[in-house]
């Protein structure tokens, strides 16, 4: 009985130690599991990579360690989840191995993509340029090839029966008023025929003569008289008559304002007594 009783107590201690190296074998079973998970998740969350065989690895490994947890330890269960760890790791090694060069290739395809982009914004950067350039240069051959007026001289006249006409100072027997002035010569302006609108303003700030106005992009232009003139890029002199009614000339100074268009090109005043 006393044999019997040593046995039963050894044979109680060996199952006990089988028991506890069992449940050791699966916390380290459990241990490495996690730590594949923790692998997948680094690799996938570092490299904001959206792989279906990455993410399914790792869902079967979280599986297989819930069934780990639930289980009884056993030899033959640690046995087939040892077997199943060393597949799961070498499935890691090839799955690793292809994600490094997708990661690479993402890296080239980023440098190219970045490389496009600066390509592309210092093309338009060059763009910008070119357009201001020409804008510049727009605006410069615009402003040279304008024609100036100069000279510009105003005074009031009278008409004499005959057809002569007869300069004078007095707004009380004035009958129209005469602007004559001279186109510069520009070789780049356009030739061609050119309408110029002369405004005369007097003291009371009233335009006066026809009163009639044109419109361009951006602008009216209110105008005493006009005229066509044929210009070849020469000088070229021009006077204008306004007719006026008797109570639009009065004493003082008056305006003139000659037009190239919408653009001004001569200003110049005169007095009638």
């Amino acid at each position: 009985m006393i044999a019997l009783a040593v046995y039963t107590v050894t044979l109680f201690n060996d199952s006990k130690n089988k028991v506890s190296n069992l449940e050791i074998q699966k916390e380290d079973i459990e241990k490495e599991l996690e730590g594949l998970i923790e692998n997948y998740d680094k690799l996938i969350e570092d490299n904001e990579l959206k792989d279906k065989e990455l993410i399914s690895a790792r869902e079967r490994i979280t599986v297989l360690l819930d069934s780990v947890k639930d289980a009884e330890a056993n030899a033959a269960l640690i046995q087939r989840y040892k077997n199943e760890i060393d597949r799961l790791k070498h499935e890691r090694s090839l799955l690793f191995q292809r994600a490094d060069s997708l990661i690479a290739a993402n890296k080239k395809l980023a440098i190219e993509r970045d490389s496009t982009t600066i390509r592309l914004i210092n093309q338009q950067i060059l763009l910008d340029s070119v357009s201001q350039i020409n804008e510049s240069m727009n605006e410069t051959i615009k402003r040279a090839s304008a024609v100036r007026a100069k000279n510009l001289s105003g005074e009031a006249v009278i008409i004499r029966r005959n057809g002569k006409v007869v300069n004078t100072s007095r707004s009380s027997r004035a009958d129209k008023i005469r602007a004559c002035f001279t186109l510069a010569e520009n070789d780049i302006a356009p030739s061609g025929t050119r309408t110029l609108y002369l405004q005369v303003v007097n003291p009371k700030n009233n335009i006066v003569g026809v009163k009639e106005s044109v419109e361009f992009d951006d602008e009216i232009i209110f105008y005493s008289a006009s005229t066509d003139v044929f210009y070849e890029n020469e000088e070229l002199d021009v006077c204008i008559m306004v007719d006026v009614a008797d109570p639009e000339l009065i004493e003082g100074e008056y305006i003139l304002n000659v037009f190239d268009g919408e653009k001004q090109v001569a200003t110049s005043t005169m007095i009638l007594r």
